[in-house]
């Protein structure tokens, strides 16, 4: 089963905390931590990594702590996800970094997988930190759900 892991979960849950702050209020990254109880450690290299990505912007200092770097309507969960975890990859041999694969040459799944991963791909970009801050069961959701439905579907014909 397609998932996302834990990491892309608590940056996911951090960059809508900073969507939700005050403009221009920096954050401290143990306000987070103890909002969603996430592990301060992780969650700092979690947020290093966004900010890497120009995703937010960290300032150092007694006073410091993060800030998005754009706007919510601006980010996308694709964007965030590579950040995290790099680029999404449904199997093995579609890794950014090429694996050497035993059955290559003889392969009939590569193909018709790299248009599903690029068609989840696309939907990830499609969607932004403003469309999850909207809250479930919002017609943002019900369309992205129709939008997988739609994916699956063309997958299996």
């Amino acid at each position: 089963m397609l998932g996302l892991s834990k990491r892309t979960d608590y940056a996911l849950l951090a960059l809508s905390f900073l969507a939700g702050a005050e403009p221009g209020r920096v954050v401290r990254a143990r306000e987070v931590a103890q909002s969603y109880d996430i592990p301060l450690e992780l969650l700092a290299k979690i947020l290093q990594k966004l900010a890497k990505a120009g995703i937010v912007i960290s300032t150092p200092g007694p006073t410091g702590g993060y800030i998005l770097a754009r706007l919510p309507g601006a980010i996308s969960i694709g964007e965030v996800v590579e950040a995290v975890e790099g680029t999404p990859a449904l199997i093995h041999c579609m890794k950014a970094v090429r694996i050497q694969c035993d059955q290559h040459t003889k392969c009939t799944i590569r193909t018709p997988m790299e248009r599903v991963n690029a068609r989840v791909h696309s939907l990830l970009n499609e969607i932004t930190l403003s469309d999850i801050g909207e809250g479930a069961g919002e017609p943002a959701a019900e369309q992205d759900i129709i939008r997988l439905s739609a994916i699956e579907t063309s997958t299996r014909g």
